[in-house]
């Protein structure tokens, strides 16, 4: 999303990142097959994993979750509906999305073609959201 928003302009406006709901993989880096999948298409990723905490919510207008797992995790950390408002799952902004199949599947066990489909997910994903906002 972040490339996005640097290509369109929006980056004075629009502010991203990304945070985990559990503390699996707090301090590590983006995995490889992650980076290698958004080097092919024109992207680098420097990350390194924080845990969204109840203040975050302070500090974004929108949080965005990749399934039903992580948006139960989130709604009970939110303090209240303001928080709670503020919570979509992420493929909802896909022009194709079907409320059948919400959720980006976990890559992690898929091999390098899990993470091309979860990319291909996200980015269509970010597209829309990024139209919407515009």
């Amino acid at each position: 999303m972040r490339a996005l928003v640097d290509e369109a302009g929006l980056s004075d406006r629009i502010t991203v990142d990304s945070a985990g709901t559990s503390t699996d993989e707090l301090g590590h880096p983006v995995d490889h097959r992650a980076i290698k999948e958004a080097a092919r298409r024109g992207v680098t990723l420097e990350h390194t994993a924080w845990q969204f905490q109840r203040d975050d919510f302070d500090r974004f207008d929108l949080v965005l979750v990749a399934d039903g797992v992580n948006m139960e995790r989130m709604r009970r950390r939110a303090r209240d509906d303001r928080d709670t408002s503020k919570l979509r799952l992420l493929r909802e902004f896909d022009p194709a999305f079907d409320p059948r199949d919400p959720d980006v599947p976990d890559p992690w066990y898929g091999g390098e073609e899990g993470f091309v489909h979860v990319y291909d997910l996200v980015e269509a994903a970010c597209r829309g959201l990024l139209d919407q906002l515009r």
